[in-house]
């Protein structure tokens, strides 16, 4: 008897035990891992959100972030895809690619990363040279034509221009692929004629010197969606409470670089990432940058725009309705907590 009596004491003192540990808070489970990718330093926030995660109250809660580099768009599209990525930075025509050639019907836009041609903001330039000869877009028949690759966003924006008076490629023009860093001196060398240059490399005091704005993109685009967030559906709505708490940590400190008062140290950061000068980052988060919403809401209306366009060019072949593939509410549940 006492032995039962011993027994049935340890089977009361187990189930206690389980039962204290099934009371736990499902706040004490893991936290959500989040997985960022970028491509451009400073450029876009992935590289530098991390020197300012003192401002991130969820950081290590509810979710962990780590920040991957890519050297381009189509590989993130590779990542998320697999699942190796939970969101990416995937330009306009990324996306439609992403659609209808990976098919990622379950991608989501969830945020704004940068827009061009917002008036009084910087919009990407296209350089000739100065001795070239070249002083219209009708003049590059028979020249060649720098590009970052296929498809790119930049890559889009120059096709449409070449378009829209009567130049096609092959035809008219050959296209010469390089990394965005090297075009200034694809031009300056004579290896292409015509060149992207996106910031900063759009600011090389030799390029300025000897190179002349043939154009600017918002000429052919207007105001582009050039970068958003993306997410798949499956892990937003698995991790919906997680997302809203990062889209948190993310207004405050995005909002935190975009404040003027901090920007001699954001050039500090920025100098650290890069290796160069804080001096050379006057720029950055100005007005001479590219246009940030402060609320991270993407353009949407522009980016419906910048699709077809890069269907109407041949990169996809379907309609793509991008109201389809947003979910907002996201940052927009994040930004009430911060009214």
């Amino acid at each position: 008897m006492r032995l039962l009596k011993l027994a049935l004491a340890s089977v009361c003192a187990l189930a206690t035990i389980f039962g204290l540990l099934g009371a736990v808070p499902a706040s004490s489970a893991e936290p959500v891992k989040i997985r960022m990718g970028w491509v451009a330093p400073v450029a876009n926030w992935g590289s530098i959100l991390l020197e300012k995660k003192d401002l991130a109250k969820h950081m290590g809660k509810s979710y962990v972030l780590e920040t991957i580099r890519y050297q381009g768009t189509p590989q993130m599209i590779t990542a998320i895809a697999n699942n190796e990525l939970e969101i990416s930075n995937l330009a306009y025509s990324s996306l439609a690619i992403a659609i209808e050639n990976a098919g990622l019907d379950d991608i989501r836009v969830i945020a704004d990363e940068f827009q061009d041609g917002v008036e009084g903001y910087f919009s990407q330039q296209y350089y000739v040279r100065k001795d070239s000869g070249i002083k219209k877009v009708e003049d590059l028949k028979g020249k060649v034509v720098g590009t970052n690759g296929g498809g790119s966003a930049v890559d889009v924006a120059i096709r449409a221009m070449l378009k829209k008076h009567g130049l096609e490629e092959k035809r008219d023009y050959t296209m010469l692929e390089a990394p965005l860093p090297a075009m200034p001196a694809m031009l300056l060398e004579k290896k292409a004629d015509l060149i992207p240059a996106v910031l900063p490399f759009a600011l090389n005091p030799k390029l300025k010197e000897e190179g002349l704005v043939l154009f600017e993109q918002k000429e052919v685009l207007g105001i582009t969606q050039m970068i958003s967030w993306n997410a798949r559906k499956g892990f937003i709505e698995k991790n919906r409470a997680a997302m809203v708490d990062f889209m948190e940590d993310m207004l405050v400190i995005t909002r935190w670089y975009e404040d003027p008062k901090n920007h001699d140290e954001a050039a500090q950061i920025a100098s650290k990432i890069t290796k160069a000068p804080a001096a050379s980052f006057g720029w950055i988060f100005t007005k001479q940058d590219t246009y940030r919403d402060p609320n991270l809401i993407p353009n949407l209306e522009a980016l419906q725009r910048n699709v077809d366009t890069t269907r109407d060019l041949g990169f996809v072949k379907k309609k793509i309705d991008i109201n389809a593939y947003a979910d907002l509410t996201l940052v927009k549940e994040a930004a009430k907590r911060l009214k």
